[in-house]
């Protein structure tokens, strides 16, 4: 029997079939290439994390160069006790590994308060001085900002940072991606002078001269800007109740 290419029966048919082998293709295409996004997305943890200890890496070192300064991960919990410590190679079936901990998605997901959150850390070692780099995640103006906070051994100092965004304004609050952003960072402090937590604004109209504890805001990125000292502020002072318990 010959097919009406004119009917409607023809027509719903062909558009059914032509949907089915679309989504399968697609779905096929997406599963194909997952286990590359996922790898992506670890690679740009790894380069974040070694950035914010000015360790240059790119895609092609970034394991490499994780493994070699990322001596031990630890997750905390709210009061700053210990969850779980990872050394060695970076198991990512581990849900208790701190790499593998999507802060981020906690973060976002409003059924789980910040003392049910989980807390990670990454201890380095870098030319035999150890290091503690903090990640961290925020709202920006427009969508969520992140970044990766390195303290010195004293618990106080800063010794380099890093911060990114999903869809800040470019030329305005995208500038904390920048290392003219990041860079004044280094060298700040996050206690007072009674060893008090006070941790670091990010001070619209330019920071106090000499003043530890700010760094200058961007110009017409006030938003972004708050958004930064709001996320440290409430991040740091987690880390600083496990650190002042393990450096009493």
């Amino acid at each position: 029997m010959a097919l009406d290419k004119n009917s409607n029966a023809f027509t719903f048919g062909f558009a059914l079939v032509m949907v089915v082998v679309v989504g399968a293709v697609l779905s096929s295409l997406a599963m194909g290439l997952k286990p590359l996004q996922l790898k992506n997305q670890a690679d740009k943890k790894r380069i974040d994390i070694l950035t914010a200890i000015d360790v240059d890496a790119n895609r092609t070192n970034a394991a490499e160069l994780f493994d070699k300064y990322v001596v031990e991960r630890v997750v905390i919990d709210y009061e700053g006790n210990v969850i779980s410590s990872n050394t060695g190679e970076v198991d990512q079936l581990d849900d208790k590994d701190a790499f593998n901990i999507n802060i981020r998605a906690e973060y976002r997901d409003r059924s789980i308060k910040p003392e049910g959150r989980n807390y990670p850390f990454y201890k380095c070692d870098k030319d035999g001085k150890n290091l503690y780099v903090i990640p961290m995640v925020g709202n920006g103006l427009w969508g969520a900002i992140w970044g990766f906070v390195a303290l010195e051994d004293d618990f106080n100092t800063v010794y380099g940072a890093s911060f990114d965004h999903a869809t800040e304004t470019p030329g305005l609050g995208a500038e904390i991606s920048l290392p003219m952003f990041q860079d004044p960072f280094k060298g700040k402090q996050i206690l007072d002078d009674q060893g008090n937590y006070k941790s670091i604004e990010v001070k619209k109209g330019g920071a106090e001269a000499g003043n530890p504890h700010q760094v200058d805001g961007i110009t017409g990125g006030t938003i972004t800007s708050d958004g930064v000292t709001e996320m440290l502020q409430r991040t740091l002072k987690v880390y600083h109740r496990f650190f002042n318990k393990n450096n009493a």
